[in-house]
């Protein structure tokens, strides 16, 4: 059932509706929260990038409700999309780390939520020292970016931070991502996943969706999806298992598990690449002598890797283009040569390694009861 249009032709679902209410007037705090759907990053936080966050004023800090940051690397003078940017935490932390050149817009659903955002705005540009605003916010839906006026072909890079789940239309979502980026854009986001199809009880339980995990996508079918649209294969970066603090939604849930990953996902060329030996040339912020760009590949400064094709497709065209020197074809491998780990491919795997404690009681993190930070 269709509710209030938002554009010429795309409408707000009953689930939409649920959403708005949920994250619009339901929630006040953070701690507001009924699970830990969303956990706080795998990494620490670059010292850079805490000291931006200390410069955003503390009530849109305090209306936001995403799971851990969502922070790629290379984003001087880049033009950025949040998607489901809330109260504007994280593009104000962005605004001031892309710089003046660069540019962030925030896109939402929630009025309430931008309200905050848009408040705040005059604020950090004057504290951030800019003469002339390189942040807005736009109310619309992920489903619907054109529509909401945003430009095809615009944006170097798109973040998400737990908000792809709250979408019933996820293969939208990232026709509409894919759409709006440049050749050579990254999608790079966080989000909840589940071990299977959910069943309808699940997917129709309102407390389950605005949690993050009633819309959950099967990992699986994230894979899917994103070759249909148009993008690479998704690499995987990192995956957490949630905690789920509420008896009564564990039961819901049953034999059910969830996953919060994050995944890297480009418009470049497919095609069939050859394996290439890369050499990382250092000097990327917050990761001048080591780059981790996936699970797979870490990239230390100066260093010979062995990458895959597809992986040396992406870096070829996309923005980390001139942050590597690669290796003539048929060069041999020298001992100094590195070669890639094991493909992890299933989030739960790797999970599993990085020693992610399964569901059950919150025990810590930016997600629990107590300290919630989850899904805007």
């Amino acid at each position: 059932m269709a509710h209030n249009s938002s554009g010429s032709g795309f409408s707000d679902s009953s689930v939409h509706v649920d959403v708005k209410d949920y994250y619009g007037k339901r929630l006040q705090k953070t701690s507001d929260l009924k699970t830990g759907a969303c956990v706080a990053p795998a990494q620490p936080l670059p010292a850079f990038v805490r000291e931006a966050l200390k410069k955003v004023h503390p009530e849109v800090t305090a209306r936001y409700y995403g799971c851990g940051l969502v922070v790629p690397e290379g984003l001087e003078g880049c033009r950025i999309l949040d998607l489901g940017c809330g109260s504007g935490r994280d593009c104000f932390m962005l605004s001031l780390l892309v710089g003046e050149k660069g540019h962030v817009t925030g896109i939402d659903m929630t009025e309430a939520q931008l309200e905050v955002a848009r408040k705040y705005t005059d604020y950090h540009m004057k504290e951030f020292g800019y003469k002339e605003p390189n942040v807005r916010f736009v109310q619309g839906y992920m489903e619907a970016l054109t529509e909401a006026g945003l430009q095809k072909n615009s944006f170097d890079i798109i973040i998400s931070n737990c908000v792809v789940n709250l979408c019933p239309d996820k293969k939208r979502v990232l026709a509409e991502a894919h759409s709006v980026l440049k050749d050579g854009g990254e999608l790079y986001f966080s989000d909840i996943y589940s071990s299977g199809r959910l069943t309808e009880e699940i997917k129709n339980h309102k407390v389950l969706w605005g949690e993050c995990l009633g819309g959950a996508l099967w990992w699986k079918d994230l894979l899917q999806l994103a070759e249909e649209v148009g993008f690479s294969q998704p690499r995987l970066v990192t995956a957490s298992i949630p905690t789920v603090d509420d008896e009564q939604l564990r039961d819901i849930l049953g034999d059910f598990k969830f996953v919060s990953a994050t995944y890297r996902l480009f418009k470049v060329p497919k095609g069939n690449a050859e394996t290439c030996q890369v050499i990382y040339n250092g000097g990327i912020t917050g990761a001048e002598d080591r780059f981790q760009f996936d699970s797979r590949y870490t990239f230390k400064t100066g260093e010979v890797v062995e990458v895959d094709g597809e992986a040396a497709c992406i870096l070829k065209h996309s923005r980390f283009a001139e942050d590597f020197t690669f290796q003539p074809p048929g060069g041999s491998c020298e001992p100094c040569c590195v070669k890639p780990k094991a493909d992890t491919v299933d989030p739960f795997e790797l999970a599993l390694q990085s020693g992610s404690q399964g569901l059950g009681p919150a025990t810590g993190g930016c997600c629990s009861t107590k300290t919630a930070d989850c899904c805007k």
